[in-house]
């Protein structure tokens, strides 16, 4: 069986940049894949938002992350690269992320070197653990790689760019410690600007990922192209989804509130204009109907017959 993990390595080895649109639900994540991405990500940030009204400070749980992570890539027909925070805890406890975000199907995990609680990588008052015990966590995780499936990827994150005490070539040691340690790519949390970046391309040993987080942290805006040139393999888009959620609705409960009808009537035609098919066919209610055809008796079908509703059986 292909797993995830083998499908992302293979496209990784297609040396181009590998450019994921973050989701944080199996609703988002259905969306970018009827667009048509290589890879999509889980982004943490989103989850914790979407699924415990909370912001990226760690107040979400690792069984909260890895349900969101197993629904989402149930729902896609790609790799989904999950955040896994700083892996809930210490190497002994990474042993068991790692595993679960295994069994849950996904192609890879980046796990970072923050303390506990986290927070999001683009925010003051980050600190990080000793390089020692990150660079432990991350062979924990590659252990249990190693032992359970081979073309799972661990992806290896440090923010000591951003502590107070900390620096960019700091985290630079940092994140060829943990590649040494096992980690298949590396990643640079917050680098300030392209001098950074290019910096980060010459002096990690190792395949690449940058966090393009728009206006929200200390990360600059870059071209695609500039970031293949540097030496990048992947870049992530994590809020991608959830900005547009949070904006787009937004627009749409203030039209609401104002007109409901007609607001109601806009929100209508800007889901037609897209093409998903109705709601019905987007969420899949046509292979639902298929199923009842196929597994339940005969007589079952006859609910159909002179009822109200959309048809989406083709009967």
């Amino acid at each position: 069986m292909t797993t995830s993990g083998t499908m992302l390595r293979d496209r990784l080895e297609q040396n181009e940049l590998l450019v994921c649109p973050g989701v944080h639900d199996p609703l988002t994540a259905a969306v970018a894949d009827t667009v048509g991405f290589d890879t999509i990500y889980m982004t943490g940030y989103g989850t914790s938002l979407s699924k415990v009204g909370y912001p990226d400070a760690g107040f979400i749980t690792m069984p909260e992350m890895i349900e969101n992570a197993k629904n989402i890539q149930e729902r896609i027909s790609v790799p989904l690269i999950a955040d896994a925070d700083n892996g809930y805890g210490n190497a002994t406890n990474v042993v068991r992320t790692v595993r679960e975000y295994i069994k849950a199907g996904v192609g890879a995990v980046h796990i970072e070197d923050q303390t506990f609680p986290k927070r999001c990588g683009h925010t003051k008052g980050r600190q990080v653990i000793p390089k020692a015990e990150a660079a432990g966590k991350v062979a924990a995780a590659a252990d249990v790689r190693d032992a359970r499936d081979e073309s799972f990827v661990i992806i290896a994150r440090s923010d000591a760019r951003g502590t107070g005490d900390g620096s960019l070539a700091e985290a630079l040691d940092r994140v060829n410690a943990y590649l040494d340690a096992g980690a298949d790519i590396g990643f640079v949390e917050g680098p300030t600007n392209t001098e950074e970046l290019q910096r980060v391309g010459r002096e990690v040993d190792g395949p690449l990922l940058y966090n393009f987080v728009g206006d929200l942290g200390t990360s600059p805006y870059v071209s695609m192209d500039a970031l293949y040139e540097w030496g990048f393999d992947i870049v992530l888009f994590p809020i991608l989804s959830t900005l547009s959620t949070i904006a787009n609705v937004h627009a749409d409960m203030q039209a609401f509130a104002e007109d409901p009808g007609d607001a109601m009537r806009s929100v209508d035609d800007a889901f037609d204009a897209q093409s998903l098919g109705s709601l019905h066919e987007f969420s899949g209610f046509p292979e639902v109907a298929e199923w009842e055809e196929q597994y339940l008796p005969e007589a079952d079908q006859e609910k159909y017959e002179d009822s109200l509703g959309d048809d989406l059986t083709n009967r």
